[in-house]
């Protein structure tokens, strides 16, 4: 390891040989940190923290500090980091609430200046939240979703996959899979395009789901209209199967069309 001298490291905690720490950081007992991960100056890990290979955590990040929930009254949680994450200047992430609950961060994310991931939270992997993104408690970012500067997430929130929300949106509701957000409150405005087409998902699948994006979002009809109408008559490809599960799942509803 290389620690730097002003820095304080448990001999608790479990750290890979070749962790690096920079000055004045502090680690608790009960974090682990796994090989070639890199700590930067001023930082904070504690609680049940447990953080991958390969992970680069900037100056002033405060990782797994006692979550915000009122509802806590000192039970044994977690939070759980994967491998290869970025997590830049003075984000904080806070573990779970209830005993045994945890919050669950994937691989290769990348997490800008003062973003905030609260408690229950799960962020999947290969997802970009940009400076002073915000996540209340229980909310799911699904993988290579991206989440703009200033955005607010409201508590128990679903983000689909490959969707994205323009900065400082107010998200109350559930964003579909494979869809382009923006507003106050976010409103749906149509497919992500650029970001199917760098996935390299099919044409076909793409034209599926304009035409299903178009029954959701441009011809009045109601999500549950809508289903029934992209189930009938458009073929039900991978992408057209998660979009349609998504949102027969959905909780808190799902955000609405900028044209309504």
């Amino acid at each position: 390891m290389q620690v730097h001298p002003t820095a304080i490291v448990s001999k608790k905690a479990k750290l890979a040989d070749d962790v690096r720490v920079g000055p004045y950081s502090i680690i608790s007992d009960t974090v682990a940190i796994g090989g070639q991960t890199k700590i930067g100056a001023y930082c904070l890990i504690e609680g049940n923290t447990t953080v991958g290979r390969g992970c680069e955590i900037f100056t002033g990040a405060v990782i797994g500090s006692r979550t915000q929930d009122l509802k806590y009254k000192g039970e044994k949680v977690f939070l759980d980091i994967g491998s290869g994450n970025i997590i830049r200047e003075y984000c904080t992430f806070n573990p779970g609430t209830e005993e045994g609950s945890r919050t669950v961060i994937g691989n290769d994310n990348l997490f800008m200046a003062y973003s905030h991931i609260a408690h229950d939270c799960v962020v999947g992997s290969n997802c970009v939240i940009a400076n002073n993104g915000t996540l209340a408690g229980h909310v799911t970012i699904e993988d290579k979703a991206v989440v703009g500067g200033l955005v607010a997430i409201h508590q128990f929130v679903r983000v689909g996959t490959l969707s994205i929300i323009g900065g400082c949106s107010k998200v109350t509701q559930d964003i579909p899979p494979y869809s382009t957000c923006d507003g106050h409150p976010a409103r749906v405005y149509g497919l992500n395009i650029v970001g199917l087409r760098r996935q390299k998902v099919s044409k076909d699948s793409i034209d599926s789901l304009g035409r299903a994006f178009k029954a959701l979002l441009n011809e009045g009809l109601t999500i549950k209209h809508s289903l029934e109408k992209i189930e009938k008559e458009i073929e039900p490809t991978q992408e057209i199967a998660y979009l349609i599960n998504f949102i027969k799942k959905s909780q808190r509803g799902i955000a609405h069309s900028c044209r309504k």
